[in-house]
């Protein structure tokens, strides 16, 4: 497998997420379900270009293979998305790693994201491991709330 690089999301990008988002092993939302929760290649784009959702994207052979999105007004991990051969060598952890560095140095000390509550599915323990946990609540979708509390500085 070729190297991986990981670099900053931008607007041109989110037709290929898009794309992605369609293919990955859980969690596929094709693009016209996005469409209909109001989450267009527009409105995406929009949003990385005005900072308000700050993304990594991966890269392997000069294409893109998975990407992180965070929203930096909530601290909320949006989307995490990782095509099949690439998942179990790290790569998540690294997307999901950066972002929340992003939303870290953006003043959040709280991070959350909505994960499947089903122990069957990959994403469950993924989280936990680590050090995300549920906040006892559920979104508007149904998933359970995780959150992320980073250490206090010089703790």
């Amino acid at each position: 497998m070729s190297a991986i690089t990981y670099r900053a999301a931008h607007p041109d990008d989110v037709a290929i997420c898009i794309v992605i988002r369609g293919q990955t092993r859980e969690n596929a939302i094709s693009e016209t379900s996005l469409n209909e929760l109001g989450i267009t290649r527009d409105s995406w784009a929009q949003s990385v270009r005005a900072g308000t959702l700050p993304g990594v994207v991966a890269e392997a052979e000069g294409s893109i293979v998975g990407y992180c999105f965070g929203d930096s007004h909530s601290g909320e991990v949006v989307v995490l998305a990782l095509l099949p051969d690439f998942e179990g060598i790290g790569v998540g952890r690294a997307l999901l790693t950066r972002v929340m560095a992003i939303l870290r140095d953006a003043g959040h000390r709280r991070l959350f994201l909505g994960c499947n509550s089903d122990p069957q599915v990959r994403s469950h323990g993924f989280y936990r491991r680590l050090g995300w946990v549920s906040t006892g609540e559920v979104d508007q979708y149904g998933d359970e709330m995780l959150e992320f509390v980073f250490p206090a500085v010089g703790a």
